[in-house]
């Protein structure tokens, strides 16, 4: 064996690991990862999250679970192992149960000094919250102006017998405005009084669908222009998305909110960081980045509901064509988590039995 060989051998590794560190040292580094776990409807502007994703070196990856229920479900169901780093999208029906589950961290955003007190239901800043939204009665203005008949102003209002069979709403068993607008009922006429008031809305001709889009695109007059009823259970900002979808320019929306008094049940959406991230200063910066002022002016035009943040201005659609009630109906989020599920069994016997 040639004596220079074990040299040249040695001399070849010695190149082989500085070549590995060499290469290793210019190899882009590896991007971390914040997952956010979300409801289906969420949705933001792509270059807002790429804008984060580059301040912070990171990828910003979503998981979309379901409705609110069924993503909350999964959240509780995989705490002791998280699926994400924070979890939006629990809203007022459903933060009690997310709280007592203990599936947040603590943590109280600088921006909150931003958002008015009657959005933070949480004190102890598991939940944070995002966005709100009003479930009203939308009505078609242009029927009520043909037919020479005021627009109710209550929910006594509709009762009377000019209104019979010009509402539809949608089962809260199946639909989320749906149980906004018997929540709404319940925060008017109480326990006590709401089974009643159904019982006599039922009399007075209330059609019931399964679903929001049966109620709004079939039933409902003012989008279509065909259905037979004038007014519908649908969302403060239907009057806004009536204009900005409309095929030809319009001048105003055909349609506007009752926003009398306890009309309509205003749903506040809240986000947390999930106990158990390994990302929790990524996660509070993501959070920051939901309340700021520029996410949050990316909201109505993406899902169609409000931001929480004082400083964020409206789209002008919103402006011109939304109305925001002075005194929505709201119910303890304690007592709506206890009760729902009574709430709904005993409106079916009384208005679908």
């Amino acid at each position: 064996m040639n004596k220079r060989q074990p040299i040249i051998l040695m001399f070849l590794m010695m190149l082989i690991a500085v070549l590995g560190l060499v290469i290793t040292a210019c190899a882009p580094p590896q991007l971390r990862t914040l997952t956010v776990m979300t409801h289906d409807s969420f949705a933001i502007s792509e270059d807002l999250i790429t804008q984060f994703e580059e301040e912070q070196d990171i990828t910003v990856r979503f998981i979309r679970s379901g409705d609110t229920g069924t993503a909350l479900n999964q959240a509780i169901l995989s705490k002791e192992n998280p699926l994400a780093d924070v979890f939006y999208g629990v809203d007022n029906a459903f933060l009690t149960r997310a709280l007592e589950e203990e599936i947040f961290l603590p943590y109280e955003s600088p921006l909150l000094l931003e958002i008015p007190d009657q959005f933070k239901l949480d004190p102890t800043f598991m939940a944070l919250p995002v966005d709100y939204g009003d479930v009203c009665i939308n009505y078609d203005k242009g029927y009520f102006e043909d037919n020479n008949i005021p627009v109710p102003q209550s929910l006594e209002a509709l009762l009377e017998p000019q209104y019979e069979g010009l509402l539809v709403t949608e089962n809260p068993a199946t639909s989320s405005p749906g149980l906004a607008f018997l929540m709404a009922t319940i925060a008017q006429f109480g326990e006590e009084g709401y089974l009643n008031y159904w019982q006599a809305l039922a009399e007075n001709g209330l059609v019931v669908v399964n679903d929001w889009e049966t109620a709004y695109y079939t039933n409902f007059s003012g989008s279509s222009g065909q259905g037979p009823q004038p007014m519908v259970v649908s969302y403060g900002s239907s009057p806004a998305a009536e204009v900005i979808f409309a095929e030809t320019e319009l001048e105003e929306a055909p349609t506007a909110s009752i926003i009398g008094p306890n009309t309509c049940f205003r749903q506040i959406e809240y986000v947390g960081i999930l106990r158990g991230t390994q990302n929790t200063a990524l996660a509070e910066a993501f959070i920051d980045f939901m309340l700021s002022a520029p996410f949050q002016e990316d909201i109505p035009m993406q899902m169609f509901v409000f931001p929480v943040n004082e400083n964020a201005q409206l789209p002008q659609a919103f402006q011109e064509n939304v109305q925001i009630p002075n005194e929505p109906a709201s119910l303890p989020p304690e007592q709506i988590d206890q009760k729902r599920e009574s709430w709904i069994e005993a409106w079916t016997e009384t208005v679908l039995d």
